[in-house]
């Protein structure tokens, strides 16, 4: 059963208002359907627009940050319950154990550095979570037109598509998570 959903996406402040408004949407959606947040602590850009709309439609939230970037104006503990770990690698782990899916919304390095990560460690069975692309406005198609790169010349299996999915509806995204059976998708994996 999903209850937590950890989002990884942006602190930028100097963004086109779509994004902010993406990322409104999405918090709204995850507290309406009775989802709590794991997220990277920030109180500005995408990750604050998150946390704030989440927990006013009843989310629980928790941040995750590394001792080095807990700073004032940034991270804030006023409605999140926060976690401070030691550096990246632990805050990374956490947010992973503690989740039950995964959303990447548009976010710069530290967003895709995140999320391909969780897909790697799906494709080597470390876990067997939903994790969910938001293309909103194409946001991804570079990205994902690299993905395919690496299916068409071979680098990747092509059964690896399953690992992810891609949307640019928040809400079916959250279909997906909702419905998600890892039982049938993992299984294809073991026989490989």
């Amino acid at each position: 059963m999903i209850k937590t959903i950890c989002v990884f996406c942006s602190s930028s402040e100097d963004l086109d208002s779509k994004y902010y408004k993406l990322a409104e949407e999405l918090g709204k959606q995850i507290g309406t359907k009775g989802y709590d947040l794991i997220h990277g602590a920030g109180s500005i850009g995408l990750m604050g627009v998150l946390m704030k709309t989440s927990v006013r439609y009843g989310s629980k939230v928790t941040g995750v940050v590394p001792t080095h970037l807990n700073r004032k104006n940034i991270v804030s503990a006023d409605i999140q319950k926060l976690v401070i770990t030691t550096d990246m690698k632990d805050r990374k782990e956490y947010m992973r154990n503690n989740s039950d899916a995964f959303i990447a919304l548009p976010g710069g390095f530290g967003t895709l550095e995140e999320v391909t990560e969780v897909i790697t460690l799906k494709q080597l069975k470390y876990h067997n979570k939903p994790i969910v692309i938001i293309n909103a406005y194409n946001y991804y198609n570079n990205l994902l037109n690299q993905f395919n790169d690496f299916y068409e010349q071979g680098f990747t299996n092509l059964s690896y598509k399953d690992l992810y999915y891609v949307t640019n509806d928040i809400a079916d995204g959250l279909e997906y998570i909702n419905s998600y059976k890892p039982a049938n998708i993992y299984d294809k994996y073991l026989r490989e």
